[in-house]
């Protein structure tokens, strides 16, 4: 069985796989400026925590997402069939 990827700038879905893994929005600690939000990231359960990862809304999230034209490309599932968390953000643009 292969693994099946998606990629989407959809909010809505991105917020729905994530939620759906248990994982919050967040930034890397110490990378952020000022009010705008530093180096994004999805902290998942058993991930890298808060010790390197900072929670943060999900608008401020998906601000920093939009402003840096990002698009989020993840995994439904792993070629064994498990499920997946794997995701990568990526140029919307394709480059």
């Amino acid at each position: 069985m292969a693994s099946k990827t998606n990629t989407t700038t959809d909010h809505d879905e991105i917020r729905r796989w994530v939620e759906e893994h248990d994982g919050k929005p967040a930034t890397v600690r110490g990378t952020e400026e000022g009010d705008d939000a530093g180096v994004l990231r999805i902290d998942f359960p058993g991930g890298a925590g808060e010790d390197a990862l900072e929670h943060i809304s999900w608008d401020d999230w998906f601000e920093k997402f939009d402003a840096n034209g990002l698009a989020f490309l993840y995994q439904e599932q792993k070629a064994s069939g498990e499920d997946s968390t794997f995701f990568k953000l990526v140029s919307s643009n394709g480059s």
